[in-house]
């Protein structure tokens, strides 16, 4: 009787069997569904903190329209590293720069919109998937690359 409550027991925990648990590796750059979910609601926030735009520092008052891409947040859920884009890329340097001289304002009005036990510590980086996608796109507009793209497959050919 012991063992049987004991099984019972395990099988239940977390509310699912182990075989249809989903394993980090199943998810996006593997990390887990708390870490996406977290990540995408502090992209939302970001995006509002930065809309409104009540900072001190000289080079995000002048108006700087910025992009939050993606939101990245460590397993432990205290460092999160937001990608952003100024709009047009100008002076995406510098406004990297203020943001994480602002990081502490923009940490202490995040940690009034998000329901955690610690607000997350930001870093801001430049994304740069928009420029890989431009050179994906360049490669692929190539001449070369398109008349491989047009040859018939070898399998189609033996038939």
């Amino acid at each position: 009787m012991a063992q049987r409550g004991k099984s019972a027991h395990s099988g239940a925990r977390g509310g699912r069997s182990q075989g249809s648990r989903s394993s980090q590796a199943d998810l996006p750059g593997g990390r887990s569904q708390r870490q996406l979910r977290v990540g995408e609601e502090l992209r939302h926030i970001l995006s509002d903190i930065l809309l409104r735009g009540h900072f001190r520092d000289p080079d995000l008052i002048d108006g700087v329209s910025v992009t939050v891409t993606e939101v990245r947040v460590s397993p432990d859920l205290r460092n999160a590293t937001a990608f952003v884009m100024p709009l047009g890329g100008e002076d995406a340097t510098k406004t990297i720069a203020a943001l994480n001289r602002a990081q502490a304002y923009i940490r202490t009005e995040a940690a009034h919109r998000i329901n955690l036990r610690l607000a997350p510590s930001f870093s801001f980086k430049l994304d740069e998937s928009f420029d890989e996608a431009a050179r994906v796109e360049r490669v692929l507009q190539h001449p070369a690359v398109q008349a491989d793209l047009k040859k018939p497959a070898d399998d189609e050919t033996e038939e």
